[in-house]
């Protein structure tokens, strides 16, 4: 017998023995293209909260100034 086959016997033999589900080629297909796609959506997401967090950054960095400005119109309070 050669090797491989020996090998992807055992292989067979040892996932039956873990009591695992065959799952067929084009539920896998389908599967790993919904991974595809939420990781695609959660680059965007990712990418979205970078710049909201960029921009709250700039925005904190401008409000002292602003601040400023608003209590010299109140009097100086």
């Amino acid at each position: 017998m050669f090797l491989w086959k020996r090998t992807m016997d055992d292989a067979g033999e040892e996932g039956l023995k873990a009591n695992e589900k065959v799952v067929p080629e084009s539920e896998l297909k389908k599967l790993e293209a919904r991974i595809r796609e939420l990781e695609r959506a959660l680059g965007r997401k990712t990418m979205e909260v970078e710049l909201l967090q960029e921009a709250v950054r700039l925005t904190e960095k401008r409000k002292p100034s602003s601040r400023g400005s608003s209590s010299k119109k109140d009097g100086g309070r």
